[in-house]
Formats: structure tokens, C-alpha cells, sequence
């Protein structure tokens, strides 16, 4: 599990984000799935993939509902805090590193306000 912080609009925002599985090994022609669980409420989801090279790209940003792209597709449940992207028919350009990222629904409890130095 790890801990991030992300400032949001002057707001710092701490919160846990856990994605699993730790290590997904994607077999050529089947379907996988990654989920991120979030300890606060968000407003979106956003899916990243890293290459072996570094590079990073966008793959979905997602709001609500289900959003698709080609082999991918990401749903999202604000009320429950978790996303899930689902790969199908891997490829072997799908090797790489996949994270999410999160934009926060502030509330008293988990924001507070910060000023940047």
C-alpha cells in the first residue's frame, strides 16, 4: 500500500492508494485485470502505462460509469473508491508498468488547507 499525497487546487490531500495485484504477468491472448482502491472519495480515475523505456502514455481517464478504448476498457465506482482496468487479448506491446492516478473529493476530514512556500 502507499501513501501519496497530491495537491489539489491550494488543498493538500493525503490519501492511500492499493493496486493489485502487486505484479500482473499478461499472457499473450487472455484477458487481465488490475484494480486501485482509494481511502477517499474521487471525482476521477486516470490510467497510466509505463514502457520498459520509461516512456509514459495515457490510456483512460474515467469519471463515472465505463470508459473504453480499443482492448481497454476502466470502470470506476466513486461511492465504493475503486477502479478496475481489464486488458483483453494481451499483446506483447502491453508489457510495461500500469498505475493509476486519482483526483480527490475533498471533505473536512481528509483535506486541509495548504499554502504553497
Amino acid at each position: 500500500m502507499k501513501t501519496q499525497i497530491g495537491v489539489l487546487l491550494g488543498l493538500r490531500v493525503q490519501m492511500k492508494v492499493e493496486q493489485s495485484p502487486g505484479i500482473l504477468m499478461l499472457q499473450e491472448g487472455k484477458n487481465s485485470s488490475l484494480t486501485c482502491n482509494f481511502s477517499v472519495s474521487m471525482t476521477s480515475v486516470q490510467w497510466f502505462q509505463q514502457n520498459p523505456g520509461g516512456h509514459i502514455t495515457s490510456l483512460l481517464y474515467i469519471a463515472s460509469g465505463i470508459q473504453q478504448k480499443g482492448r481497454l476498457k476502466s470502470t470506476v465506482s466513486t461511492r465504493e473508491r475503486y477502479s478496475h482496468l481489464y486488458i483483453r487479448d494481451a499483446q506483447p506491446g502491453d508489457s510495461a508498468t500500469y498505475f493509476c492516478a486519482v483526483e480527490a473529493q475533498c471533505s473536512p476530514d481528509t483535506c486541509s488547507l495548504y499554502i504553497k512556500p
